[in-house]
This record gives structure tokens, C-alpha cells and sequence, in this order.
């Protein structure tokens, strides 16, 4: 058995760069001296030939054209006044019977009227009206009578203008 302590002592390790001060020099320079070499034959090597100028061609023009339109102006309203429509026309007609002057009172107990009163508004094919039919727009509100003297009126009902007994 050797013993430790009298061991042979390794070798130091080397420097991160090994290559000696002189050598690193040398690269430097030889690689300046291409660079310059090559800059001086790529000068001078033109075999002759002309430069080529870089002629600046003409630049596009742009043109913008914005067209205005103008304002609208003011608006002028004129307010008109409805007109309101006219209202339905009732025409009554009274049948009566004259008095005789020896009748002294009235016996069958009559107001004076004629019972058979004809109708006063009568539809467009000139029908008497009777009660539930409907009613023209010139009908609303009034009253006449049905064929059998009954007095209707014209009034709002069901969802709809209707004869409607009084």
C-alpha cells in the first residue's frame, strides 16, 4: 500500500484559454487582412463596366376629390286644423191627424201620434233598419224607428256601431 500523503501531486489544470498570447494575436490580424483584401478587390474589380446609375422614377400622384352635399335646410310645417266632421243628420217626420172640431177628446187614448210611424233612416237600399244590425259611420249616435214603429238608436255596443232598442 502507497501511502497518501506521499503521493505524486497531479498536474495544475490548465487556463481557460490554452492558446498562447502570440497565436491569438495572429488570428486577429489575419483576419483584418482579408477583410481588407476583399474590400479592395471587390473596389476595383468592375472589369470596365459602367456603374449603374439608380434613376428616381417619377412618384404617384394621389388626388383625393371630397364632394360636399349641403345641409338640408329647415323644414316648414304648416299645422292645419281638423276640420270637425259634421255630425249626423236626423230627420223626423210626424205623421199627425188633424182634429175635427166635434171630437171633443181623443177616445182611443192616442198622444196624437200615428202608430205606424215609418222609419227615418233607412240603409242604403232603402230598408228600414232593425235592431242589432250595424251602423253606417253617418248613423252614429241616432234614432229612428224599425218598420214596426219600435225606436232604435245607433250606439256603441259589442265591440261595434249596432242598432240598439231605446
Amino acid at each position: 500500500m502507497t501511502n497518501p500523503y506521499t503521493a505524486p501531486i497531479p498536474p495544475a489544470p490548465r487556463p481557460p484559454d490554452g492558446r498562447p498570447l502570440h497565436k491569438r494575436v495572429l488570428v486577429w490580424v489575419g483576419g483584418a487582412a482579408l477583410l481588407v483584401t476583399g474590400t479592395l478587390i471587390g473596389a476595383a474589380g468592375n472589369d470596365g463596366q459602367q456603374p449603374v446609375e439608380a434613376k428616381v422614377k417619377p412618384a404617384t400622384t394621389v388626388t383625393a376629390t371630397v364632394t360636399t352635399t349641403p345641409e338640408p335646410g329647415p323644414t316648414v310645417t304648416e299645422t292645419v286644423k281638423a276640420k270637425p266632421k259634421p255630425g249626423p243628420t236626423v230627420t223626423v217626420t210626424r205623421t199627425t191627424t188633424a182634429k175635427t172640431a166635434n171630437s171633443g177628446s181623443n177616445s182611443t187614448g192616442n198622444t196624437g201620434q200615428d202608430d205606424t210611424e215609418p222609419c227615418t233612416i233607412t240603409s242604403n237600399a232603402g230598408n228600414c233598419y232593425s235592431a242589432g244590425q250595424f251602423c253606417r259611420n253617418s248613423d252614429h249616435g241616432a234614432v229612428t224607428t224599425t218598420a214596426g214603429g219600435t225606436k232604435i238608436e245607433c250606439s256603441y255596443s259589442s265591440n261595434a256601431w249596432r242598432w240598439t232598442y231605446v
